[in-house]
């Protein structure tokens, strides 16, 4: 086995638990079979990882990041109205969603499986938490792009995003309905457009001696 670096392993070992994951299920994402994904030993994993709570939040964390990632990409840099922004920014999510069906069904079986077990209940907190500063990280970005702000705060404004994207993430995962997903997302796009106003101009006259 090749030695590496324990963040290298840990990416590995987090790679190899989310695709058993999202293969065979939450409950088939033993330590054994994560370390027979990575072709490690056990010991492997116990030395990366303190525990399966702290694994499974690192999942958890990864699949936040790589939609973040799909939802930026060149969108933000390229466009120039809000609308434009939100647009682009939207439509690669809903890419980056449909192309990775499983981790996003796993998404949500890491939220009900740590809500079940008090012992994992840290993993539904934070991956909420990582959710809701990922999207306020977005709305910021618009805002620089865009030279806009916010008619409503910033921070409640991203968990009403999270909560409509998560809604008809869930509903595409159950009905396979692609276009109904896409008009939905559409539609939140819409509204975000109406909560924007013109950023306010820095006011760059000399200050009176």
């Amino acid at each position: 086995m090749n030695r590496l670096p324990v963040a290298e392993r840990r990416e590995q070992l987090i790679e190899a638990a989310l695709a058993v994951a999202s293969r065979d299920g939450i409950d088939a994402a033993t330590v054994r079979a994560i370390a027979a994904e990575a072709g490690v030993s056990l010991g492997v994993v116990h030395y990366c990882f303190q525990d399966k709570d702290e694994l499974l939040r690192a999942m958890a964390h990864a699949i936040t990041t790589a939609n973040l990632e799909r939802s930026l990409g060149e969108a933000l840099a390229e466009a120039q109205t809000a609308e434009s922004v939100i647009e682009r920014a939207l439509d690669a999510l809903w890419t980056g969603i449909r192309e990775s069906r499983g981790p996003q069904l796993l998404s949500y079986e890491l939220t009900t499986s740590s809500l079940r077990h008090p012992e994992l209940n840290q993993v539904a907190i934070e991956q909420y938490r990582g959710q809701w500063a990922a999207a306020e990280h977005v709305l910021e970005l618009v805002e620089r792009s865009a030279q806009v702000s916010w008619s409503v705060p910033r921070g409640a404004l991203a968990r009403t995003v999270v909560a409509m994207i998560d809604g008809y993430s869930l509903a595409w995962l159950v009905d396979g309905d692609s276009e109904a997903a896409l008009s939905g997302l559409q539609r939140i796009g819409r509204y975000l457009a109406t909560v924007t106003v013109p950023a306010p101009v820095a006011d760059t006259a000399a200050t009176p001696a």
